[in-house]
């Protein structure tokens, strides 16, 4: 699964998650950009998997082709905007609540909540440590 939320001081904070919702990959992007950015630094270091869910921001034929070429099958809904419609498997796509609730309890932790760290290094370490503890230990 791939999934983002915003950070405070205008960052973005894109994650890949395994199926039980425990963050295997981390990037912090600027918050004005595209989530293009993320999907972009995340799709090379991609593991091995059936399907990849995430949400409308990373509906792009190129996402979509790339993750094919890893014979990774999107399950992805199309944006509002999208010329042509492609079909995503609603069922499976349920199971996106996983990434949200991992967001959810990073955010539990008020250092990674209010942003304390200015610098996106430190933020992006601290959010790994947090990551860490909940998840991996």
């Amino acid at each position: 699964m791939i999934g983002r939320t915003k950070g405070g001081m205008n960052s973005k904070l894109h994650a890949v998650t395994d199926a039980l919702g425990r963050p295997i990959r981390l990037f912090l992007s600027a918050g004005n950009v595209s989530d293009y950015i993320g999907a972009r630094a995340l799709l090379a270091s991609l593991p091995d998997a059936k399907w990849m869910l995430a949400d409308r921001g990373y509906d792009a034929d190129w996402f979509r082709d790339g993750l094919k070429e890893r014979n990774i099958e999107p399950r992805i809904p199309f944006q509002r905007n999208r010329k042509d419609i492609i079909p995503h498997d609603a069922t499976t796509y349920r199971a996106r609540h996983k990434i949200e609730n991992m967001f959810g309890r990073l955010k539990d932790w008020r250092r990674v909540a209010t942003r304390y760290d200015r610098c996106p290094v430190v933020f992006l370490s601290a959010i790994a440590l947090v990551a860490t503890v909940l998840f991996w230990l």
